[in-house]
C-alpha cells in the first residue's frame, strides 16, 4: 500500500512538472515570435533608412559634380572675357571707361553667380534636414506597413496623412484613443523641433452629412472641426506651441483618389499634417544677400 501510494505520488509530481514546463515553453516561444517580429521590422527600417540615405548620397554627387562643372565653364569665361577686354582695349575698340564698365558688370555676374550657389546650399541644407525629419516621424510611429499613416516628402514640404479611420469614428470630430497615441508620438518630434511651423488639414470624401452633428452643417464644417480638433489636442494635451500650428478645412475639394469606389473614399477621408517651408528665412536671406 505505501509502495501505490509512493508511485502515485511520483506520477502526480512528474505531470504538474511537465505542464507547468509545457507552458514555459510556450510562453518562451511566443516571446522569441515577439521578438523575432520586431527584429524583422527594425531591419526593414533600417534598410529603408539606409536606401534613403543611399539615394540621397547619389543625388548629392550629381549636383556636386554639375556645379564643379559650371564653376569651370565660370572660370573659363571670366579669363576669356578679361582678355577680350584688354585686346579691345588694345585696339582702341573700346575706351578706358567702358572697358571699366564692362569689367563691373561682369563683377555682378559673378556675385550673383555667387548668390546662386549660396541659395541652392540652403536649398539642399533644407533637402538633408527634411529627409532627416521623415526619417524620425517614419522612427516615432514605428509601423510604416499602417495603410493607415502616409509620410512623405513632395517639392521640399513635409506631410503626414492620417486616414479618418483612425483618427474620427464615422461622421465625428472626436478623436480615438488610438488616434491620441499616434498624435503622441508626432507631437514628440516635432516638439524637438522649435521652429518648425505646421498646418493640420481636414479633408473629406463627396458623401453629404446625413444628419447635423453639432454645429457641422456640411463637410466644410466636418473637415473644419476634424483639423481643429488635431490642433487642440497638440496644444493641451502633448504642449505643442499654438503660435507654431494652424488648422484649415478643405472639405471634399482636394482628393487623393476618385470618390467613385469605397477605395477611393476611404482615401480621401484624411487629415495631414503639413510642415510648413519657413519662407520667412528664406527671404532674409534674399534680402541679406541682395544689400
Amino acid at each position: 500500500m505505501k509502495v501505490s501510494y509512493l508511485v502515485v505520488a511520483a506520477f502526480t509530481t512528474l505531470s504538474m512538472v511537465s505542464c507547468v514546463s509545457s507552458k514555459k515553453f510556450k510562453a518562451e516561444q511566443a516571446r522569441y515570435a515577439d521578438l523575432n517580429g520586431r527584429y524583422t521590422q527594425l531591419q526593414t527600417d533600417l534598410k529603408g533608412c539606409e536606401d534613403a540615405k543611399a539615394e540621397e548620397a547619389r543625388k548629392r554627387a550629381g549636383l556636386e559634380t554639375e556645379i564643379a562643372g559650371l564653376n569651370k565653364q565660370i572660370d573659363y569665361l571670366k579669363e576669356n572675357n578679361t582678355t577680350a577686354l584688354k585686346q579691345l582695349q588694345d585696339m582702341s575698340v573700346i575706351s578706358s571707361s567702358q572697358a571699366e564698365s564692362i569689367k563691373k558688370s561682369m563683377e555682378n555676374l559673378g556675385m550673383k553667380d555667387a548668390y546662386i550657389q549660396d541659395l541652392q546650399s540652403q536649398m539642399a541644407k533644407k533637402d538633408s534636414l527634411n529627409m532627416a525629419l521623415v526619417m524620425n516621424l517614419k522612427g516615432a510611429i514605428g509601423n510604416l506597413d499602417d495603410e493607415d499613416i502616409n509620410i512623405k516628402v513632395d517639392k521640399g514640404v513635409v506631410y503626414v496623412d492620417i486616414s479618418d479611420k483612425l483618427l474620427f469614428t464615422t461622421g465625428s470630430y472626436a478623436i480615438t484613443t488610438r488616434a491620441k497615441e499616434v498624435l503622441g508620438k508626432v507631437a514628440t518630434v516635432l516638439k524637438n523641433q522649435p521652429n518648425i511651423e505646421f498646418m493640420v488639414e481636414g479633408h473629406t470624401d463627396n458623401a453629404e452629412l446625413k444628419r447635423n452633428i453639432g454645429p457641422m452643417k456640411d463637410n466644410w464644417d466636418l473637415s473644419v472641426m476634424r483639423a481643429t480638433s488635431v490642433v487642440r489636442l497638440l496644444q493641451k494635451q502633448y504642449g505643442l506651441d499654438p503660435a507654431k500650428m494652424s488648422a484649415a478645412g478643405r472639405g471634399e475639394f482636394h482628393p487623393v483618389a476618385s470618390n467613385e469606389t469605397a477605395e477611393g473614399k476611404a482615401a480621401n477621408r484624411r487629415t495631414r499634417i503639413v510642415i510648413l517651408p519657413q519662407l520667412d528665412q528664406f527671404f532674409q536671406l534674399l534680402e541679406r544677400k541682395q544689400q
